[in-house]
């Protein structure tokens, strides 16, 4: 599919077309002209949905964590549990979903930590942050594309490990730090 000449915001695209699709991104190629008045190519990946973290918190104030080699990467990963969010799936209800399936607990008290957007330079992608407590153990119910190592660790050992570089995902980043700078956790 192609269009021609419409605006996005002091953006000129004088042509875009789909490079490639699959059911989770689209990638497309887009014929530009800057707000400086520059012509250039700019390529764009849209996600057909967006994602979710949940920083589960015991009364203790332990946390979870979630480990998994990302493909993209090819590294492994320790990160808050965490998963997509389909355009029919509001934010709140992909959070419980993702923590139920990822370590088997659930929670009867939700609070939003932030909804942030994922590397805008080149991604729509957005995520939701979330806190869970008053949480109860349960089954996992992992995907079956899914090998998941879960550990569960004091909230000041999860805070040192986004500082020292453990954990570098960014939405587990933002979500632990914003809930110790807000005296959540």
């Amino acid at each position: 599919m192609s269009s021609k000449n419409h605006r996005r915001g002091p953006w000129t695209i004088q042509q875009q077309h789909t490079v490639y699709e699959n059911p989770w991104i689209k990638v497309d190629h887009h014929d530009v002209t800057a707000p400086t008045g520059k012509t250039g190519i700019y390529g764009t990946v849209s996600f057909k949905g967006g994602a979710v973290a949940v920083l589960p918190l015991a009364d203790n104030g332990d946390t979870w964590l979630v480990g998994q080699h990302r493909f993209p990467l090819d590294e492994y990963s320790w990160e808050l549990p965490m998963g997509g969010c389909p355009k029919d799936e509001q934010p709140l209800e992909a959070a419980r979903r993702e923590l139920r399936e990822e370590t088997g607990l659930s929670a009867s008290s939700w609070q939003g930590l932030g909804h942030y957007h994922v590397s805008n330079c080149i991604t729509d992608e957005q995520a939701w942050g979330f806190l869970a407590e008053g949480l109860e153990q349960g089954d996992t119910e992992f995907d079956d594309t899914e090998e998941l190592a879960i550990q569960r660790l004091p909230f000041d050992e999860v805070l040192a490990m986004t500082l020292d570089g453990r954990i570098t995902d960014l939405v587990s980043v933002a979500v632990i730090q914003r809930a110790r700078l807000l005296g959540l956790a």
